[in-house]
């Protein structure tokens, strides 16, 4: 199973069931809860551009999945009162979709690309000239009669989304004004979101049910606001329907999430580094294998939050699980990173 494909429900990617949080998205710079910076930035940039009366400058939001990206997005067209089309790196396949989007856009609209970082290399080539001139370049016939048509397009915004900003292709980056990363969310700002999608859910709670909730949530609105909803069906079904803490761990426990925010998945490699390979060094490859999972969804799900929390370090020899990780599993720390040998090299 690939990193795109994973459901667990600490993974960050949007799933089956995330619709639901349409209805739970900001759709104002003014509501979106946490990325400060971001947002100042924003606000300055929108004030700008409705003052000149022109079309926003064309912005990328870089980060790990379920952090506002795709909301950000929509605020943006909220905030300057136009139309957004939305569509994604993989879903663009031939330059004549992207052709047939960018002719329908009228002026100040944004079309937002998700993980923009997979668009095709023709369709790129088709893009520079819109992004830059506002220009679409079409070749009409074939062989010796074919000629370049130049078509005006009108002036719109560019909003990217990507999780991999290095694989994004060095002139597309630069044909961006506004680069933003987006960050992890702290305990404070997740159980704002949260308490802001149990009012709109109609789901009783108290404070300590929030703070249990938002403390596992891996810093991911996502993730945060996918647990409430499985919360409430736990609080419904086996509780008054009042999120409590108590409701809360009992809950988290059934779905084997910790109190640091750990799953089985996770919990699997940090146990595999320090009892099979006595804490590592050890390679990507080799943990994936010992624990029947792709390398994808390791590298993509499971260590970006061990990195996080301390628990994992990547070096050049492979990963190494950390004293704190030692200690969270309860596993003692020899402060060796020796491989385990099968035999006695002097026999």
């Amino acid at each position: 199973m690939s990193a795109k494909d994973n459901d667990s429900i600490l993974a960050g990617r949007r799933q089956p069931d995330d619709p639901a949080d349409i209805a739970l998205r900001p759709t104002t710079l003014g509501d979106l809860i946490g990325q400060d910076l971001v947002k100042q930035n924003l606000q300055i940039q929108l004030t700008a551009a409705k003052q000149r009366g022109e079309a926003l400058e064309h912005v990328l939001f870089y980060g790990p999945p379920g952090l506002g990206k795709t909301t950000l997005a929509h605020i943006l067209a909220s905030e300057m009162g136009v139309h957004i089309k939305v569509t994604s790196g993989p879903a663009v396949e031939r330059a004549g979709d992207l052709a047939a989007i960018l002719t329908n856009l009228h002026a100040g609209d944004i079309l937002f690309i998700d993980e923009v970082h997979r668009l095709g290399r023709n369709v790129e080539e088709i893009l520079y000239p819109a992004m830059e001139d506002f220009a679409l370049d079409i070749i009409i016939g074939k062989g010796p009669a074919a000629k370049s048509v130049r078509l005006k397009l009108p002036r719109f915004t560019v909003v990217g989304a990507t999780t991999r900003l290095a694989l994004l292709t060095a002139p597309l980056r630069a044909r961006f004004g506004a680069v933003y990363r987006l960050d992890y969310y702290d305990e404070a700002a997740l159980a704002q979101i949260i308490r802001r999608g149990a009012d709109l859910l109609h789901v009783p709670f108290d404070q300590e049910g929030i703070r249990e909730i938002a403390c596992r949530s891996r810093g991911t609105p996502r993730i945060a606001l996918r647990i409430l909803r499985r919360v409430r069906d736990f609080a419904e079904v086996k509780a008054d329907g009042c999120i409590t803490a108590n409701v809360a761990v009992e809950s988290l426990e059934l779905m084997n999430i910790d109190g640091m925010g750990l799953d089985d998945l996770d919990r699997r490699v940090l146990l595999c580094i320090i009892e099979k390979y006595n804490g590592g060094p050890v390679g990507l490859n080799t943990v994936a294998a010992s624990v029947s999972e792709e390398a994808d969804t390791i590298m993509d799900v499971v260590e970006p939050y061990l990195m996080q929390l301390g628990f994992l370090e990547r070096t050049a020899q492979g990963r190494v699980a950390t004293p704190l990780a030692h200690a969270h599993l309860g596993k003692p720390y020899n402060g060796s990173r020796e491989q385990p040998t099968l035999f006695n090299q002097g026999s």
